[in-house]
């Protein structure tokens, strides 16, 4: 068997202070969007997981330049502007890439091909087809999956009703409305991330949201992006796997430095505050328009069972495995409802989630949009586990093997590499 793990459970706990990799999310936009300014801009701290090399690589052949100046800071130089790439433009697995840079590529007068790896090309895209289609651009897709060939310019604005709350569906949608004529708006019910609001205003754009008896809404006008630096927090996604270990591993303290702490990111902290957990946000600042700050989160006994469901959801999609792991540690019944958009990610999360844990003999039932866990009982089973190349799905599993009392084997684990190619490395430096 390649490429796998083998874990041993704990025998310490974890303390020690870490710093985790940058923002993914924030990443990708700063990329994109620094590609449509006119010159050059720094960005410091950039993501260097396997998903925003994509978006990087596919940039470069599509004539913008970028220098590395340091092993995270890059000049990106965008003063000769786009040509027609060569070759099919790929994503490998990274969701992020495809539908915001779909959003870019639909703005230009070029013929593209969007091409990724076999999970990113069964995951849905008729929620991005849909919006940019109206707006004018000529989209061909295989049964709206990858691959999509996009021909674009000429795009007008519209007003679109999201039925999902989707940070990547708002974002490919604003980056299409930037070089389209008259206004575009996007409504949700709920609001979904605002990194690409903050870094559109934050360089320039023509851009207002707020809030109506349609829901929350995002207008933007055609708009010149203007060059500033942009720094990169860390990013609370990969936070969220060691503030829970620091959680439910008996003795554990661990800090979490210059973490990204967007409102709209922290629905992993109302769950904190929900369960009752030892935890502080210390040392806040912004930058880059955006909030930062470190997490010390320490273990507690007896923490509570929680609830998951209606807005908080677009907060915190992304932390669900790891929340499906606290849950299981919780003496208690723990919901999670209304996160149906959860079988669309990289595996179906509600289906893995579910098989996994019943072979640890953890108490989990499978919902339409969720599932329910009854925790507390202690893991001690053998297992070899399935990650399905879902690289949420494998760090999840791994923080879960610190408290099996048996080993397990956490299955292609190498696909970790998207997001968190440190994950490993950083786990060891804080066993103790």
């Amino acid at each position: 068997m390649d490429n796998f793990v083998k874990t041993e459970k704990l025998r310490g706990c974890l303390s020690g202070e870490i710093l985790i990799p940058p923002d993914k999310s924030i990443s990708h936009r700063s990329l994109i969007l620094g590609s449509l300014v006119k010159g050059k801009i720094e960005i410091n701290n950039l993501s260097l997981g396997e998903d925003c090399l994509s978006t990087l690589n596919i940039l470069k052949s599509s004539g913008i330049k970028a220098e590395f100046i340091s092993k995270r800071d890059l000049i990106l130089d965008s003063s000769n502007g786009f040509i027609q790439p060569e070759a099919e433009l790929d994503c490998g697995n990274s969701g992020t890439s495809v539908r915001l840079l779909s959003g870019l590529f639909s703005s230009l007068p070029y013929k593209v091909k969007f091409i990724g790896d076999k999970s990113l090309s069964m995951r849905p895209m008729k929620r991005i087809i849909e919006p940019l289609s109206k707006m004018g651009a000529n989209i061909i897709s295989n049964e709206n999956k990858l691959p999509l060939e996009i021909s674009g310019g000429n795009l007008k604005g519209i007003t679109y009703y999201s039925p999902i709350p989707s940070a990547q569906v708002k974002s490919a949608i604003l980056i299409a409305g930037l070089n389209a004529s008259g206004t575009t708006r996007v409504y949700e019910k709920y609001l979904s991330r605002n990194h690409s609001e903050i870094m559109l205003k934050y360089l320039g754009a023509s851009i207002v949201t707020g809030h109506d008896e349609k829901g929350y809404f995002t207008e933007i006008q055609k708009s010149v992006l203007v060059p500033k630096k942009i720094e990169i927090s860390g990013d609370i996604s990969s936070a969220s796997f060691f503030m829970v270990a620091g959680a439910i591993v008996p003795h554990s303290k661990i800090l979490i430095k210059d973490v990204n702490i967007n409102p709209a990111r922290t629905g992993i902290l109302k769950i904190f505050d929900q369960i009752g957990a030892n935890y502080k946000v210390l040392n806040k600042k912004t930058v880059s328009g955006e909030e930062t700050g470190d997490i010390l989160v320490e273990y507690k006994e007896d923490l509570k069972p929680f609830k998951i469901e209606g807005e908080i959801i677009p907060e915190l999609i992304d932390e669900i495995p790891i929340l499906a792991v606290l849950a299981s540690i919780i003496k208690g019944r723990s919901v999670v409802s209304d996160a149906g958009d959860l079988r669309n990610k990289e595996s179906d999360r509600i289906k893995t989630i579910v098989e996994a844990f019943k072979m640890l003999d953890i108490d989990i039932e499978e919902k339409s949009d969720g599932f329910i866990i009854n925790g507390g009982k202690p893991i001690n089973k053998e297992a070899v586990l399935e990650t399905h190349l879902d690289h949420r799905l494998a760090m999840s599993y791994y923080i879960l093997s610190l408290v099996n009392e048996k080993s397990m084997i956490i299955k292609d684990f190498n696909c970790t590499k998207t997001s968190f190619p440190e994950f490993l490395d950083i786990i060891n430096s804080i066993k103790k």
